[in-house]
This record gives C-alpha cells, sequence and structure tokens, in this order.
C-alpha cells in the first residue's frame, strides 16, 4: 500500500487539503501507473514555532524579516 506523507504548516483549509490529496494522487497514477484507491496521504499540520529555516526557528526568521 503505498504512503505518502505531506507535511504544511497549519492553517490550510478543507479545500486545499483535498486540492492536495488530489493532486498526489493524480500524479502517481498519471506517472507510476498506480491505482488510485491503493494510495494513502497523510497530511501532517505543523504549528511554526516547531519549523526551522536557516538555522533559525521560522517565527524567529519571520520576525526579523518584518
Amino acid at each position: 500500500m503505498p504512503y505518502v506523507n505531506v507535511q504544511i504548516t497549519a492553517g490550510a483549509t478543507r479545500e486545499q487539503k483535498a486540492a492536495l490529496v488530489k493532486d498526489i494522487t493524480d500524479s502517481r497514477v498519471r506517472h507510476l501507473g498506480k491505482k488510485p484507491e491503493l494510495t494513502h496521504i497523510v497530511i501532517q499540520e505543523i504549528a511554526e514555532e516547531d519549523w526551522g529555516y536557516a538555522g533559525q526557528l521560522i517565527d524567529d526568521w519571520k520576525r526579523g524579516q518584518g
């Protein structure tokens, strides 16, 4: 059973998540010939304070950009 894990920052709408699931599934069908009913996708929403970028926590980095 194929399993795809997608990690995004928190705040995506249900519609945006549904579009991600559809796009990923369609891509696996189109490029790899996989059956859509065998594709499992998990979307993990990660709080921004739990992400790092350029050697800093992302919320600290954003504060420095403003």
